[in-house]
């Protein structure tokens, strides 16, 4: 069916106008970021992740949840396409927190929009580091965007999009090399993030939301971080189930029942 518009800028607040412009791109992809949150609470729930149009819709829009990649950016691509933008899908490889060494799945989805003549990447479906506006596909050009600064590197065949925060130095958020990803590739994707043991979001709690003025919301496990613009940051442990549901519904808009649980045995949060 096609994408209710009405119900998805309600959802994230947006009041803007709806041409194809960089400007539009921009205010969409900042009120879905500081909006929908990121979020891995199915896979721990026991729950299939479907990426069918209509359940995903449902899930982040009537049923006010989140959602990883493969659902968030699957979202904005519709909404995207609905709007009369030229825009097409990626695949990458995410190498946030990841030392170079290492090979990770290329199991990321993300978006390519090209706005008179000229492309840019949108990104709402990476957890921490996700983009709160788009950033143009060239290399080597620091751009600022509402919460931090980004750039890309090229190393041989691979491009890096990567991370500076107020502080510190550039760090790697994912690579990829303009390789689109045709929804079979999502669906084996999908399924490697939400059911192989392999996959971090089986045995790790996330959750990640930009908020406005440029802080980051993030829950890892047993910690909820704020880290301010300068780049401060200010973890609260979580000491209690009850307080982890808490948090994600002030924080993150994710309302569970009391007494829900999260996880087999040996996860952040047993059942």
């Amino acid at each position: 069916m096609p994408t209710d518009l009405d119900a998805y800028f309600a959802r994230i607040g947006y009041t803007g106008p709806r041409d194809a412009t960089l400007a539009t791109l921009n205010g969409i992809v900042a009120a879905h970021a500081q909006t929908i949150p990121f979020e891995n609470l199915d896979v721990l729930l026991g729950r299939p992740i479907s990426l069918d149009p209509d359940a995903v819709f449902k899930k982040l829009i009537h049923d006010r949840r989140g959602g990883y990649c493969f659902e968030q950016n699957g979202l904005l691509l519709r909404v995207f396409e609905a709007l009369g933008f030229r825009a097409t899908s990626l695949s990458g490889r995410v190498r946030w927190q990841r030392p170079r060494d290492v090979t990770p799945a290329r199991t990321h989805l993300f978006i390519r929009a090209e706005i008179n003549g000229v492309s840019w990447l949108a990104d709402v479906g990476v957890g921490g580091p996700s983009l709160t506006s788009a950033i143009r596909l060239v290399e080597d050009l620091p751009q600022t965007t509402p919460h931090d600064t980004r750039r890309l590197i090229r190393e041989g065949a691979r491009l890096f999009h990567q991370v500076r925060f107020a502080t510190g130095g550039w760090s790697d958020v994912c690579e990829f090399t303009l390789e689109d990803m045709p929804q079979i590739d999502r669906e084996l994707a999908n399924w490697f993030t939400s059911a192989h043991p392999q996959s971090h979001f089986k045995n790790r709690l996330i959750a990640a939301r930009a908020a406005p003025a440029g802080v980051r919301l993030t829950l890892m496990n047993h910690e909820f971080t704020t880290r301010a613009p300068d780049g401060t940051a200010t973890v609260h442990p979580i000491t209690s189930p009850e307080a982890l549901l808490a948090i994600l519904a002030e924080h993150f808009g994710l309302r569970f029942p009391t007494g829900t649980r999260f996880g087999p045995p040996g996860s952040p949060w047993p059942s």
